[in-house]
C-alpha cells in the first residue's frame, strides 16, 4: 500500500490511524484529511518525537496495512 491510497480513502483509514496514535483528536484527523506531512507533524507534537522517528513510525504502520 502507498500513501496515495491512504489519502484517497482517508475516511476508511482514520480509525486505524486513531487506534495507533490515540492522542490525535477527531478534529485533528479531519484537518489532516490524509496529508502525511500534517500527520507526521502532529505525531511529533503530541508524542514528543523527532521528525525522523515520526516518519519511521508512519512507514512501519503503512507497511502493516
Amino acid at each position: 500500500m502507498n500513501w496515495n491510497q491512504i489519502e484517497g480513502n482517508w475516511d476508511q483509514f482514520r480509525g486505524k490511524v486513531q487506534e495507533k496514535w490515540g492522542k490525535l483528536t477527531d478534529d485533528e484527523l479531519d484537518v489532516i484529511a490524509g496529508k502525511r506531512k500534517q500527520l507526521s507533524g502532529l505525531i511529533q507534537e503530541r508524542y514528543g518525537k523527532a521528525e525522523e522517528e515520526a516518519e519511521k513510525e508512519i512507514d512501519l504502520w503503512l507497511n502493516r496495512h
